[in-house]
């Protein structure tokens, strides 16, 4: 019987004060708020508003998903975490170009001054190192 891939492995990388989310597969929409809620939980257990999320092997984004992330799911999650969430996305080249391309695309640059902020990148060490700086602005800023 083969193993199954799990959804959404996720890991506190305490050295890093990053929280790292694998995404195993394209999900059904429908699967979502579980994993959604196992990230939240994960969030506030680690403490962290400093997150990678691995999406390299998803293919699409649901647009209704994005909505409610985007407009709910981020913004409630900065007010309980802190002083800005920031999101850094791996994403493989097609999945990059798709999100770049869909309706209402914002840039990094668009959340300054903003409860979130999400970044996408197509190799692991630029993401971390971009949390890294948000991480240094943040302690600058206080």
């Amino acid at each position: 019987m083969p193993e199954l891939v799990p959804l959404l492995e996720l890991a506190y990388r305490a050295d890093l004060d990053i929280l790292v989310g694998r995404w195993g597969y394209q999900p059904d929409p429908a699967a979502l708020p579980a994993a959604y809620e196992q990230l939240t939980a994960s969030a506030h257990a680690a403490g962290s508003r400093f997150w990678l999320q691995d999406i390299r092997r998803r293919s699409v984004n649901d647009p209704a998903t994005t909505q409610w992330l985007l407009a709910e799911y981020f913004p409630a999650l900065a007010a309980q975490l802190g002083p800005q969430l920031c999101v850094a996305y791996l994403t493989s080249p097609a999945l990059h170009q798709a999100i770049r391309e869909a309706p209402g695309f914002a840039d990094v640059d668009s959340y300054a001054g903003r409860p979130f902020a999400l970044a996408f990148f197509g190799e692991e060490g630029a993401a971390v190192a971009w949390l890294h700086a948000q991480q240094q602005s943040q302690r600058v800023a206080r």
